[in-house]
């Protein structure tokens, strides 16, 4: 008889679950858009088109409801009154008037494809807020008012000095309460996912970071924003964004995802009524990509251009259709007709002038306004695709 002895450490490891490899972190964080505004009901939208119709079928489980991954647990605060956890599924999103999505829903689903360890994302979201105050990391330095903005408040009578106190009060607050989090998280990992064996231990295995309307409409930060460089203090603010967030959670290398505004799509693809906007929004977009062509970040920051993900079909059908609203409203004043009466106009209107399929796309595929992505699960879960294989990309 022949007696085979097995190492205490191999012991070990044949004690632990056959998956138990380190448990791989992901941090999401940004405003409203990373919250996410897309109400599962456009769900059906992304079955309508053969080109993302396989990311439908990712998404949704045989049942005809939304997957819950056996595999991916989520930490998010911002998005409801309290913190939520649990198994990954649709539902994470903005619970205002829910359920919705963002971009973890999608994101979670791909870096589950693309290995085949346990997953935690950690979302860290909060709607409205800027880089250049509310997130601003702590080597960024102070928040500065630029002459402009001194003259402006001067010339309404405004308290300058209370003012320059509230500005430092709000100066990084979300930056430290995600890092907080992050870590609290971290330093109790089986309270939100139950099977965690500290044996096993944990990655952080990159950070995705979805934001920048609120920086982009603040005229007063970047008083030149429709001018070329404009943006160019985000960039700085962004670069040093990255550097903090690595240091304080102690990790030089950590692979850092930008998702890069895209509301409206192209904009080369603009029409007439968005000309006015256009340098504006292509400079923001390009200030938001600048850090990761920095040779410091060479491999490890990667810019994902979320306007390929807008929808074509939806923005002409949507184009069309508040054509004929202001056709409705000026027919409406001329005829001087009720209320109940210009309904029933722009309705009849509509039904004459939109055909069934564009009638379709706009009821199935819209949930919300265009700053949130039109509140479109296939926008949205494309965005989350994106950063998925931005992200495997960095990690390999």
């Amino acid at each position: 008889m022949h007696r085979v002895f097995i190492p205490f450490l191999a012991l070990a490891a044949l004690a632990l679950p056959m998956h138990a490899k380190p448990l791989q972190v992901f941090i999401l964080a940004g405003q409203s858009n990373m919250q996410g505004q897309a109400k599962v009901s456009t769900f059906e939208h992304i079955g309508m088109d053969p080109e993302t119709k396989p990311m439908l079928d990712e998404m949704m489980g045989p049942d005809g409801k939304p997957k819950v991954c056996e595999r991916v647990w989520i930490s998010s605060i911002g998005c409801a009154d309290q913190e939520q956890i649990g198994k990954l599924t649709a539902g994470y999103g903005s619970s205002q008037n829910g359920p919705k999505i963002g971009p973890e829903f999608t994101f979670g689903l791909y870096m589950q494809k693309f290995t085949d360890a346990p997953i935690l994302l950690i979302k860290t979201s909060w709607g409205g807020k800027s880089l250049n105050t509310d997130f601003r990391p702590p080597g960024a330095g102070p928040y500065v008012f630029n002459d402009t903005q001194l003259a402006n408040f001067q010339k309404q009578g405004k308290d300058i000095e209370k003012i320059k106190a509230e500005k430092v009060a709000a100066t990084g607050v979300y930056y430290r309460l995600m890092i907080e989090h992050v870590k609290r998280v971290l330093g109790d990992i089986k309270r939100v996912v139950p099977s965690y064996d500290a044996a096993q231990g944990y990655e952080l295995a990159g950070f995705a970071w979805f934001q920048g309307w609120n920086d982009m409409v603040d005229q007063g930060t970047y008083p030149q924003r429709d001018k070329p460089g404009g943006y160019d203090a985000y960039s700085t603010v962004m670069a040093q964004f990255i550097r903090d967030v690595r240091k304080d959670l102690d990790k030089p290398k950590l692979p850092f995802v930008i998702g890069v505004i895209g509301v409206g799509g192209p904009t080369s693809e603009y029409g007439p009524d968005q000309q006015r906007y256009k340098s504006t929004h292509q400079n923001m977009r390009d200030a938001m990509a600048a850090p990761a062509a920095l040779p410091e970040f060479k491999g490890s920051v990667a810019a994902v251009r979320t306007e390929q993900y807008w929808d074509r079909e939806l923005k002409l059908a949507r184009a069309k259709e508040n054509e004929v609203k202001e056709k409705a409203q000026k027919a409406a004043k001329e005829q001087k007709l009720k209320p109940a009466e210009e309904r029933a106009l722009a309705e009849k209107m509509r039904a004459e002038s939109l055909t069934e399929r564009e009638r379709l796309v706009l009821e199935k595929g819209v949930s919300n306004a265009e700053f949130h992505y039109l509140g479109s699960a296939k926008i949205l879960g494309g965005i989350g695709k994106g950063l998925a294989e931005a992200m495997q990309q960095l990690r390999k």
